[in-house]
């Protein structure tokens, strides 16, 4: 489990791509002070297991499912990444609860600067904008921000300068891709309202014998 408060950002410095996988090698300094083999670290918001690692690299495998729901095959060597590790039992929880499991992607479609702040739009599916709420948190490239506005087709979120200082964010463009999560207690409340209506969908769950139990 991670917060959402980026720890580092870091340079990939390798990526050996497989027929459906990657190999990746992650240049960094601050995360790996306690690093051991099989810790997890979120890399631009998708949790990854550390294969490797000395003084100044961690490696980790990509699946093919990671590929394909996240922003991850479109990294190269040189790209900036956001990095956070595991939230430790001990640690503060400054962000909101962010699995690394990423829902989907998004494209930045327009940046405006705001005093101090920067107004983000993001565009992205309507599996992920039906559990966006305003006010509510989501994760962006692993960034844990509050969503400032929200409809049928997009949201927004502010960026202040410690954020902008902290992350890879403000380097991104119009027409940049970005991975989104979406807050967990969302999707598990919506689970639970939609359990069993695909089954039963068009059909009344109603029967003789519930309607003779209560009375009917």
């Amino acid at each position: 489990m991670f917060t959402g408060i980026i720890e580092e950002v870091g340079i990939i410095k390798e990526i050996k791509k497989g027929i459906n996988s990657s190999h990746i090698t992650v240049e960094c300094k601050d995360i790996l002070s306690d690093v051991k083999n099989g810790d997890s670290i979120a890399v631009n918001g998708v949790c990854l297991t550390v294969t490797s690692f000395d003084k100044t690299i961690f490696c980790a495998d990509v699946m093919s499912e990671t590929l394909s729901r996240s922003s991850l095959g479109s990294l190269s060597a040189g790209s900036s990444v956001n990095l956070e590790r595991a939230m430790a039992a001990n640690g503060r929880f400054g962000g909101h609860i962010v699995s690394g499991h990423i829902d989907g992607t998004g494209v930045i479609t327009n940046m405006k600067k705001d005093d101090i702040a920067v107004w983000i739009t993001i565009k992205t599916k309507t599996e992920i904008l039906k559990l966006i709420v305003e006010k509510g948190s989501i994760a962006i490239d692993g960034i844990s921000l509050t969503v400032t506005g929200v409809d049928d087709t997009c949201f927004t979120v502010s960026i202040i300068p410690h954020t902008e200082a902290s992350t890879t964010l403000l380097t991104k463009k119009k027409g940049d891709i970005v991975n989104l999560e979406n807050d967990i207690i969302g999707k598990y409340v919506g689970k639970l309202m939609t359990f069993g209506k695909e089954k039963n969908e068009g059909k009344s769950t109603l029967t003789r014998d519930f309607l003779t139990k209560y009375g009917f």
